[in-house]
């Protein structure tokens, strides 16, 4: 049994107007900025502070991050919440997971962050309990989500029937007044006015503010109710499978052959060695060295890996619209000027057999020094 690793469905995304899936690419931070810096960050960039005035009523977001980011349907929701807050209504955005971005630019005054909460673990009824404790806290005016299949939609609905005051799902158009969501199939819109629990379907807010807001971080102190909650189901994991098995629209790391790849045994055992997938350009598959299932491209198959590593394949515009979707992709080639350099992250020049065969040996090296884990 292999552990090829496979894609996360929670990885952050943002949908273009175009109808395309992007992959929020993360930098790696040291921690959280201090609330300060980040308002003067952003000051100095010419983006005004929502508001001065201190907060007498409050608009609340709640939502989950991944790998401490968040991707852009939770950012629409936090500011959803900016956007329809008055002066005098302060904005608090509840995060379920590891944070470490920057959290003024969507428009949080406020940020309560509970990182054992985060969407990579299955625990609904200490999330629930969690989030009631900051509702009763606050108590504010109106609460906004994410409406997803992911975790955020689930949450919310368990808060509407906890709660039992006015919701709308699925909402599609919003203002201060009122909410819409599709009906009839989508045929039309049915109007409402705006509740106080409000789940977001995507691209109905731009999350791209005018202003900012203060950033300030709230400390999350557990109440006995959420210490004694007990939850109805359990989280068993990840099971391993065949990496024959795998689809390569599921595969999160993928290793990718094309017609600068001589040997396939070497290719295969670069990618056992890191724990990835094969996959293959439209050249090696038909040169008969893999199957046509795994060849990615336009006439092929459409992959979304966290990381493509490209090695011996030049990048013709059909294999680029087959990747258009990985998040980092590393390229090997001869040619410094071929057209994969420039969609690549990283490129290294160079034979690539004398190459993998280098990597192969460096990665057993460093894992019998355990500097590096064992692939999974």
């Amino acid at each position: 049994m292999s552990e090829v690793k496979r894609i996360d469905p929670r990885r952050p995304c943002r949908i273009t107007h175009a109808g395309l899936r992007r992959i929020v690419l993360g930098e790696i931070g040291a921690g959280v900025p201090r609330a300060s810096e980040v308002g003067s960050a952003h000051l100095k960039q010419g983006k005004p502070l929502r508001t001065r005035q201190p907060a007498e009523r409050w608009h609340m977001a709640v939502v989950h991050s991944y790998r401490g980011r968040l991707d852009e349907h939770a950012r629409e929701a936090i500011a959803a919440a900016a956007i329809l807050a008055a002066p005098a209504t302060g904005v608090i955005a509840v995060v379920l997971g590891e944070l470490h971005e920057d959290m003024a630019a969507v428009g949080a005054d406020n940020v309560v962050i509970i990182p054992d909460l985060d969407a990579g673990r299955v625990q609904p009824e200490r999330e629930v309990a969690a989030v009631m404790t900051i509702l009763d806290a606050f108590r504010p005016d109106h609460i906004f989500m994410p409406d997803n299949l992911l975790g955020d939609g689930d949450l919310g609905r368990r808060l509407i029937a906890i709660q039992g005051n006015p919701a709308a799902t699925h909402v599609a158009e919003i203002d201060a007044h009122h909410v819409s969501v599709p009906w009839s199939g989508g045929a039309g819109l049915a109007h409402a006015p705006l509740p106080r629990f409000v789940l977001l379907e995507p691209q109905v807010v731009d999350a791209n503010l005018p202003f900012v807001g203060v950033g300030e971080h709230l400390p999350f102190s557990k109440s006995a109710e959420v210490a004694l909650t007990t939850e109805v189901c359990r989280d068993l994991g990840l099971e391993p499978t065949e990496s024959t098995g795998i689809a390569l629209e599921e595969a999160d790391f993928i290793v990718s052959a094309g017609n600068g790849v001589r040997h396939v045994e070497t290719l295969e055992n670069l990618a056992r060695t890191l724990g990835a997938a094969v996959g293959a350009s439209r050249v090696a598959v038909d040169e008969g060295k893999f199957p046509r299932d795994k060849q990615i491209g336009a006439s092929g198959k459409s992959v979304s890996a966290t990381t493509y590593f490209a090695i011996g394949i030049s990048g013709a515009v059909q294999h680029l619209q087959g990747i258009k979707d990985c998040r980092h992709v590393i390229a090997i080639n001869r040619d410094a000027g071929a057209p994969i350099v420039k969609r690549a992250d990283l490129t290294v020049v160079g034979d690539a057999e004398d190459l993998m065969q280098a990597l192969i040996t460096r990665v057993s090296q460093a894992r019998n020094q355990r500097d590096v884990p064992e692939a999974r």
